[in-house]
């Protein structure tokens, strides 16, 4: 039985924050979950999925967000408790859904989670989504722990349905994937079928039905800052004449600090848990009390910029601080030594900091970027590519996903990444306004999320590039989630189809489709210099299983190869060239790794002299 479905109330259990949001959406009663997987919220899919195996939870992976909202909307207006979930990037492709959603309201709760991401640890931009909030006139609250995370979705559902509006869910990278104990609650009975109730001056969204629904929307919004000020997510501790707001896991920090700094007699907090629509009349309270107030806040000045209004409104000239260059930036994570730093410096508190660590002598960490796996078929291809395209001039718009790594040298394959599914809509821009040839990257689970609209436009202006579909079977870089193009019975499911992507490339009209794998070299080479010659819109379809994928499913049948001494002529092209993880240098000569090398020989095949060979040769 999977670990969040036991039902033992008052137990302690040690869980990861997503793993804690999905045990309160459970004991929330939940039915309906839907997302397209992001980092940080991954694991939150991961666990309601493996839950939907073994209970009646509804689950799916969906084609993109804007679908999975869609889904999770549709299950929510027939009275079902609904979740979608999704990483903050994500929200924009829902965004379309997202601000008429907020008209329309929903019959059953429906929590629509963000997780956003400081530092971008593996995200394109660190957007700050609290400001969907404000701009869609939806309620959010923000967890400042993992305990508390859990507890809070609870009381979110049950806001989204006092309000008959969707709720958002703010989290952040530390409370996702931070672990803590938290304790079990009960799980109650799920209703997983309700009714639609036909309303269409509600639900059917046409101008003169919208004026009215906005009408309605402002009204609920202003009931929903009545219930803010007398939220328990929102309240005040400690004393003083300094004051402190903050929110998510920045209260933790400054909670701490002020504890570290002797401060509790000096300085009180406000936590803001309830963030939109903010609760005024607490706020002015608050800072009515206060000779100086800081704002801590990870991201942009949205607190900072409501408190200040507040303040002006209310005709006060108190000190109001946050991101300013002496204090908070709008860049990147906070850590607790920061903000016990800026909060002594503010309030001009002595600050006994311990002393720094004296790493005279010590030699840098080596550098590490990230890189493709060992026996990455991306890898292979990106070689060919540029094998194949030596002495032309090629653009190389790229994708969201593993092979957004090709960027990096040796391989230098990836010149224009922005968004899911924008290789294939660059790549149009690209082949117009240039004399160059393009040849765009994108992978089978980004096809399907929005890259196929690119290729559609394409064929049908009559563009001129060629479009490499990375077809590894899964969604890899998130943790091997299915898409639409996998074979689920391999995953031992049943119930679900596969969708042919060579047949739906074929379907919308592109005249020049190959199908290859990707380790014969020789033939991948000669299969993109014919694609890159033709005229119009080419596909060629890389299959071949993802490395990992494959030895998770027992499939992996490659045995390690090896540098024969008496070959090698220390030319190079092994690592110069590829820049596999399997490989290392020592004395000057390459070498390979036997327990990371899995045998794709693609090193074999780039070797000028045939000096790598299978291990057992030797």
């Amino acid at each position: 039985m999977h670990k969040l479905l036991t039902d033992k109330p008052g137990e302690s259990m040690f869980l990861l924050g997503n793993e804690a949001i999905a045990r309160g959406a459970m004991e929330a009663g939940v039915a309906f979950t839907s997302t397209y997987p992001g980092t940080p919220s991954s694991e939150l899919s991961l666990n309601f999925f493996q839950m939907s195996r073994e209970s009646d939870l509804y689950f799916e992976y969906s084609t993109n967000e804007k679908v999975s909202l869609e889904v999770a909307a549709a299950a929510a207006n027939c009275g079902i408790r609904s979740m979608c979930m999704m990483k903050h990037v994500g929200l924009n492709v829902a965004a379309d859904v997202l601000m008429t959603l907020a008209y329309v309201g929903v019959t059953g709760g429906l929590v629509i989670l963000t997780a956003d991401d400081p530092f971008m640890f593996s995200s394109q931009n660190e957007q700050d989504n609290r400001y969907y909030a404000k701009f869609g006139g939806l309620p959010m609250m923000e967890p400042s722990s993992v305990e508390e995370a859990k507890e809070m979705v609870k009381d979110a559902f049950e806001l989204s349905e006092k309000l008959k509006r969707p709720v958002l869910f703010r989290t952040t990278t530390r409370i996702n994937h931070s672990t803590s104990v938290v304790t079990l609650g009960e799980l109650p009975p799920r209703k997983t079928k309700g009714d639609f109730i036909k309303d269409p001056m509600r639900c059917v969204t046409v101008p003169a039905v919208s004026r009215g629904l906005h009408v309605k929307l402002l009204a609920d919004l202003k009931t929903a800052q009545g219930m803010a000020e007398d939220s328990s997510w929102n309240f005040m501790e400690g004393k003083g004449s300094f004051g402190i707001i903050a929110n998510g896991v920045s209260y933790t920090y400054a909670a701490d600090a002020v504890k570290d700094l002797g401060a509790s007699e000096k300085i009180k907090i406000l936590r803001l848990g309830f963030s939109n629509p903010m609760p005024e009349a607490m706020i002015k309270d608050f800072i009515k009390g206060c000779d100086k107030v800081l704002i801590i806040e990870e991201g942009e000045p949205f607190m900072e910029e409501a408190v200040k209004a507040f303040a002006q409104e209310e005709g006060l000239t108190l000190p109001i601080a946050g991101k300013n260059e002496n204090l908070f930036s709008r860049l990147f994570e906070f850590d607790p030594a920061m903000v016990r730093k800026n909060i002594a410096s503010f309030f001009d508190i002595e600050l006994d900091a311990p002393a720094p660590v004296d790493a005279q002598g010590v030699p840098d960490l080596p550098i590490r970027p990230p890189t493709l796996c060992a026996g990455c078929s991306h890898r292979s291809i990106f070689y060919a590519a540029k094998k194949a395209c030596e002495g032309m001039d090629v653009v190389f718009p790229s994708d969201i996903g593993c092979y957004t790594l090709g960027f990096l040298p040796p391989l230098g394959m990836g010149d224009f990444v922005v968004c899911m599914g924008a290789s294939s809509g660059t790549a149009c821009g690209f082949s117009t306004v240039t004399d160059k040839k393009v040849v765009a990257f994108v992978g089978d689970s980004t096809f399907f999320h929005s890259g196929l609209s690119g290729l559609i436009n394409g064929v049908f202006n009559n563009h001129n590039y060629t479009l490499v579909i990375l077809d590894n079977r899964t969604t890899a870089m998130t943790g091997h989630q299915p898409n639409p193009g996998v074979d689920m019975t391999e995953l031992a499911m049943e119930n679900y189809n596969t969708v042919d992507i060579e047949a739906v490339v074929k379907a919308i009209g592109v005249k020049h489709v190959s199908t290859i794998r990707a380790f014969n070299v020789k033939k991948a080479i000669e299969t993109i210099q014919e694609s890159v010659a033709f005229e119009g819109i080419s596909v060629i379809i890389v299959k071949e299983k993802c490395a990992l994928y494959a030895k998770n499913l027992k499939q992996l049948k490659g045995k390690p190869f090896q540098v024969n001494p008496d070959k090698c002529k220390n030319h190079m092209e092994c690592i110069n060239a590829l820049g596999c993880p399997a490989f290392y240098v020592k004395d000057g000569k390459p070498g390979i790794h036997a327990h990371v090398c899995v045998g794709c020989a693609l090193c074999a095949q780039a070797c000028p002299e045939n000096a790598i060979v299978p291990a057992r040769s030797l």
